[in-house]
């Protein structure tokens, strides 16, 4: 987070609209891919800079152009001044720090929405943010990295399966929505794959690491919650829109994406009540571990507490003591030592204290 900050301190005192890339830093150049069809077409191609993407602009037909890598804010600006985009817009296309949300504008909107993955290296939930810019005849999306969850999209745009080739732009953005949000399910399988086997180990033997895992589980949860919260009202504003470009069919399917989202929030909810649960579970479960030691530890001082006090008695150096001279001292010192215990037993076991 303070790294964070710190590069987008560099922002400070610029005139509204100045590009500045804020994000991690990376060398490799920009990848950029189009994609161009209709129901009976398809071009699909790489582009190696933003003049390859020009013949597709004023086309009839649905034209997706996605960028990954967006450190290059040259590019970014040349692809505004093509497409005529507000520079505020590309502002917040290099500025990887923005909570989902749409913003409208005259002929295109622009939405910005989080892209998880899942680290199976150990470092969690990974976020990256994916940008849209959906006009009259194109999408043009922008990823911080190579590498994303639109492969099924893909598919299905080269087959030609469903409904996707048959539509416009806004039921491709609307598709690449959806796949984003049913990423997260996959998200918070995994998660709860991990919390259904840390509850398994909370009722067996809970460690000091268990405490770790439910702090990353409970960290973890926030960011989901942060990334998803506002994408319901980004899906919702799509949902409502007025514009024209989301056409009435569409709005339909942003309604059940919409119902998605809510129900992503309601697990991630779920989750971390029972996180905050297993947290009182596990410091119950500590206390109770606690109580029983002392409780160990107090019956066995209990029952050497008439031990100790006879021991001591008769441990005292006092010449005159009339049960020094008598012959059957020692083994009736030891049978009042040994009925002590046994009576204390007893007492304990009928007022169920053992």
């Amino acid at each position: 987070m303070s790294l964070f900050l710190k590069r987008s301190a560099k922002k400070v005192g610029l005139p509204p609209g100045t590009l500045v890339y804020v994000g991690e830093k990376k060398v490799e150049p920009p990848k950029i891919t189009v994609i161009d069809y209709d129901e009976t077409t398809l071009n699909e191609k790489d582009a190696d800079d933003i003049e390859g993407c020009l013949p597709f602009k004023d086309s009839p037909t649905v034209t997706w152009i996605n960028i990954d890598g967006i450190h290059q804010v040259e590019l970014i600006e040349k692809l505004g001044e093509c497409f005529v985009l507000h520079p505020l817009l590309l502002e917040d296309v290099v500025h990887t720090g923005q909570r989902p949300k749409m913003d409208e504008f005259e002929d295109h909107l622009f939405i910005v929405l989080k892209m998880l993955y899942f680290d199976e290296g150990g470092d969690g939930i990974r976020s990256e943010q994916l940008s849209l810019i959906v006009g009259s005849n194109f999408v043009i999306s922008f990823q911080e990295r190579e590498g994303d969850v639109f492969s099924p999209v893909r598919e299905r745009i080269r087959r030609g399966k469903g409904r996707i080739r048959k539509k416009g732009p806004d039921y491709l953005a609307y598709s690449l929505i959806d796949g984003v949000v049913d990423h997260y399910f996959t998200i918070l399988e995994k998660l709860g794959e991990d919390i259904e086997s840390l509850q398994e180990e909370l009722v067996t033997q809970p460690i000091p690491e268990t405490l770790q895992t439910i702090q990353w589980l409970k960290k973890e949860m926030i960011f989901l919650r942060k990334s998803v919260w506002p994408l319901r009202e980004v899906v919702s504003g799509l949902a409502r829109d007025e514009s024209g470009l989301i056409k009435e069919d569409t709005h339909l399917y942003l309604r059940d994406v919409h119902d998605h989202t809510i129900q992503v929030v309601d697990t991630i909810e779920t989750y971390r009540d029972m996180l905050s649960a297993m947290l009182d579970i596990y410091l119950s479960s500590l206390s109770n571990r606690m109580n029983e030691v002392m409780k160990v530890l107090t019956i066995i001082a209990t029952i050497f507490i008439p031990m100790s006090f006879l021991a001591g008695v008769y441990g005292m150096n006092f010449k005159y003591m009339p049960e020094l001279d008598y012959r059957y001292a020692y083994p009736l010192f030891w049978f009042v030592i040994i009925s002590a215990f046994v009576i204390m037993i007893v007492l304990f076991k009928r007022r169920k204290w053992l």
